[in-house]
């Protein structure tokens, strides 16, 4: 007699599926039959590697948040990726900036200066955010937008009376400036709304946070290629769960494919859960349960926050007085690491502009820069025409960097534009997960709980029908590819527990 093997359909091949995957087969092939099946047309969910003008680019995750013990980074090492010397194509670096070239101006073109004015706000909100981080934020409670302010406040109320006021609108705007630096760090789009004693739960791993040279891509390809062939499915769109019984029943957007499954993995984001406990079950992006998500994981799903976060990326040339002609004699400028204190001076900047910190070259002396944007800006960014957000760069960069202020008398001008557009995807609905005033650690907790519980199982049908992985899902880590990475490990632990099986070595 042949023995059914259990099936566990996985969805979604992001990393927290493609590492769930990787953990049942290794820990026995021939145990399970396991397959992933994705949404979209490629591997990787919010990972996507890209190119252009001559350049690697991350459209989706780009760091790695600690190197000491960190499973993404020991994957990117054993795929080759962290050293890409062979490459053509330039990588994206960002590595926290390039310190001895960052330019900090004012709205107008006035330089700020480092030392006395910049520096010190930067080390008061860095201070403020690390005491956070630690447990240490004191009394006040709320959000961490109105914890910043108190603390500039009182900062500012310590120096002599009589100040400049002008002092005082240039440090609101540095404070500004780095508030929108944390809701692109957090993904939330105000600050008011990130609650503030939940920030000592969140952890980095230990060591530099890096990006990867040959791109975080080349991670998932490792993933994808540990797999038994055929285990990955493309372009099957989930619409409906039914999880009543054993086995749950999987009814994809083609009409006609159905799979059943002992067990599903469900590692969808959390922009996808909260469109799916929405009235309209049929819109974009949502997936409809029956029954119904029990009313503790639709609190936790309705309660925790989930931004999104674009990225801008911008070609651009130096147009030098004198024309041409002069430019081609002259060494080309390099772009500076541009930090931005709007001060709401200039009109013709669009207010979706002013939501970000900074505009900054890729690597060293590229003519490559990137802008980062969150929230509304962000989903804002993703409605319009690129015509209309060369000129709001324009508008930017002729009030920034003026050749006075750079010191030359060259103007930047756009060549071409590429972004993301994470809050438009059906199959993401946004960036990553953040704990909004309101929730708290406990909601990571719930959104990792099985169903059934364990004691509505009842002894009827199998347990662990439906189990969820994924950044949102991991109280620690969240919003971070160690949270997808650890999360789908766990939960594919957890099968292989139920089923006695010994789990592997793997991370």
């Amino acid at each position: 007699m042949v023995t059914k093997k259990p099936r566990i359909v996985i969805v979604g091949a992001g990393i927290a599926g493609l590492s769930a995957a990787r953990q049942l087969c290794d820990a026995s092939r021939d145990k399970f039959e396991v397959v992933v099946v994705e949404a979209g047309s490629r591997a990787g969910g919010r990972v996507f590697t890209s190119e252009f003008a001559g350049h690697r680019v991350e459209m989706g995750a780009t760091w790695v948040q600690g190197v000491v013990g960190s499973p993404v980074h020991a994957v990117a090492r054993d795929a080759g990726a962290l050293q890409d010397d062979a490459a053509d194509l330039p990588y994206e670096r960002m590595d926290g900036g390039f310190p001895d070239r960052v330019l900090t101006v004012a709205e107008g073109g006035n330089v700020v200066d480092a030392d006395t004015v910049a520096k010190p706000i930067e080390e008061l909100y860095r201070g403020m955010m690390d005491d956070a981080r630690a447990g240490e934020a004191g009394s006040g409670g709320g959000g961490v937008e109105e914890y910043l302010r108190r603390g500039l406040r009182a900062y500012q109320a310590a120096r002599p009376p009589g100040g400049s006021k002008e002092l005082e609108e240039v440090e609101d705007a540095l404070l500004a400036m780095h508030i929108n630096r944390e809701r692109t760090d957090t993904s939330a789009d105000d600050l008011a709304d990130l609650d503030l004693a939940a920030e000592g739960e969140y952890r980095d791993f230990p060591g530099d946070h890096v990006t990867i040279p040959g791109g975080y891509t080349r991670v998932v390809d490792h993933l994808v290629a540990a797999l038994p062939p055929g285990t990955l499915r493309l372009g099957l769109r989930l619409r409906r769960v039914d999880w009543s019984e054993t086995p749950v029943r999987l009814h994809f957007a083609d009409g006609t494919t159905t799979l059943t499954a002992d067990h599903v993995i469900l590692t969808v984001s959390l922009g996808v859960l909260k469109a799916s406990i929405g009235k309209d079950v049929s819109a974009p992006g949502a997936i409809a349960f029956d029954p119904p998500l029990p009313q503790f994981k639709r609190e936790a799903v309705s309660r925790l926050g989930f931004g999104v976060v674009n990225k801008l990326f911008i070609k651009l040339e130096a147009e030098q007085e004198g024309g041409h002609e002069q430019l081609a004699r002259a060494a080309p400028p390099a772009f500076p690491f541009l930090h931005m204190a709007f001060l709401g001076h200039v009109a013709k900047i669009p207010w979706w502009m002013r939501g970000t910190e900074s505009i900054c070259p890729v690597h060293a002396d590229s003519s490559v820069a990137l802008a980062w944007f969150s929230g509304r800006e962000a989903s804002h960014l993703e409605s319009l025409p690129d015509d209309d957000v060369i000129r709001a760069v324009h508008a930017m960069l002729d009030s920034f960097l003026p050749a006075a202020a750079a010191g030359a008398t060259s103007r930047w001008r756009v060549k071409t534009i590429k972004r993301s557009g994470w809050a438009t995807d059906p199959l993401f609905l946004g960036s990553y997960s953040y704990v909004a005033v309101g929730s708290s650690g406990d909601d990571f907790d719930r959104m990792a709980e099985p169903l059934p519980r364990e004691l509505e199982a009842g002894g009827s049908g199998t347990p662990l029908r439906v189990l969820f992985a994924g950044e949102a899902t991991h109280r620690t880590h969240y919003s971070t590819t160690h949270a997808a990475y650890l999360s789908g490990v766990r939960e594919a632990n957890r099968l292989l527990q139920h089923y006695r099986v010994h789990p592997s070595m793997t991370q």
